[in-house]
């Protein structure tokens, strides 16, 4: 075990509501027995970062430093962690300590710890103690040993970051939901969707894209959807009802329009919802009830599905399309996020 010292850490919060950040440290919480500490290399711009900070979610408490899609090296490691080391390469995801009480914990028993009610969240969080947590707009990050996973050699780190909450959250229900052989639909062919897109097809499905852009066909098509429907185009609309078995909405924009998409599901299909738009979710219960269908939600993914995720990724050449940024840009980072302008995942690199 390397020496643990007191450990000042330099990063970007949100001190306010709002969609900036600026230069703010804090003092480490101690590392505990089953803690790793990380020197963070990249951290990717999520859209869940620009919800909070900017109180859209509510619930904010400031300073907040976000960023939850994590590579780096481990540098120390607490006496009880036994399955990594220092100068491991790692990620952390949306997730940084959950309970793990096997034997009392329905949730982390059946593989499903982010739904646990003792979990912490990686920023905008609080431990057991009170302390906050703190996510990977900075320079370290000490989370449990449970919650930095291994990356498999063969994704480069820039391009792994945004695995690590985008990947896993499009991931999770489409194992969850899709058999080898259906037509499951992608709602947003944006930071979520065409990670949903790559993932269909790695699972042996067919996947096909939604989106209001028709500019974004070619690069749907690029991504492995065998068809493209424009949301915004009525015959495309009228050929694609009840087309697919599964639709995965990752749009987080206001106003969705989920009546029409349960529309294009089949009878007896699925609507998953990854997306998380600042307001409700409305639609004609006659929409749900006339086509039989299932809505559930997913959130993010538990430590099997993280690295199940990885795995496949490595395996079927998974790979978010990203653009770089130093760290000390965050700004302009999340300004390019906000404005829809990334294709399609920011990280930014230290």
């Amino acid at each position: 075990m390397a020496a643990i010292e007191p450990r000042i850490v330099k990063g970007y919060a949100a001190t306010k509501p709002g969609l900036e950040v600026e230069p703010f440290q804090y003092q480490a919480r101690p590392l505990g027995l089953e803690d790793v500490e990380i020197a963070i290399s990249h951290c990717g711009i999520c859209g869940s970062d620009l919800h909070t900070i900017s109180g859209g979610w509510g619930g904010a408490n400031y300073p907040v430093i976000p960023g939850h899609e994590i590579i780096g090296t481990i540098t120390s490691i607490g006496s009880d962690v036994k399955h990594l080391k220092v100068g491991d390469r790692v990620g952390v995801g949306a997730m940084v300590f959950s309970c793990l009480e096997k034997d009392t914990c329905k949730e982390c028993s059946t593989d499903k710890e982010s739904y646990c009610k003792k979990s912490v969240f990686t920023y905008n969080g609080k431990y057991a103690d009170g302390q906050p947590s703190y996510g990977g707009y900075a320079e370290y990050v000490r989370v449990s040993g449970h919650y930095a996973f291994k990356i498999p050699e063969v994704i480069p780190s820039d391009v792994a970051a945004p695995l690590l909450c985008a990947g896993v959250t499009v991931y999770t229900p489409l194992k969850a939901h899709v058999k080898p052989g259906q037509r499951v639909g992608v709602v947003g062919i944006g930071g979520l969707g065409h990670l949903g897109l790559q993932f269909i097809r790695a699972l042996g499905a067919e996947p096909v894209a939604f989106s209001q852009s028709p500019n974004k066909e070619q690069a749907a098509r690029e991504l492995g959807a065998v068809d493209f429907i424009n949301l915004s185009n009525p015959d495309d609309l009228a050929r694609a009802q009840r087309s697919v078995d599964v639709l995965l909405v990752t749009a987080d924009a206001k106003n969705q329009k989920y009546d029409t998409y349960m529309s294009t599901i089949a009878i007896g299909g699925t609507l998953i919802m990854v997306g998380v738009p600042d307001d409700n979710m409305v639609f004609r219960p006659f929409s749900l009830v006339a086509g039989g269908i299932s809505v559930v939600g997913s959130l993010i993914g538990g430590i099997k599905d993280t690295v199940d995720m990885l795995a496949l990724a490595a395996e079927k050449n998974v790979r978010p399309v990203i653009q770089k940024l130093p760290m000390s840009e965050a700004n302009q980072g999340i300004k390019m996020v906000d404005e829809g302008r990334v294709r399609y995942r920011v990280v930014l690199e230290n």
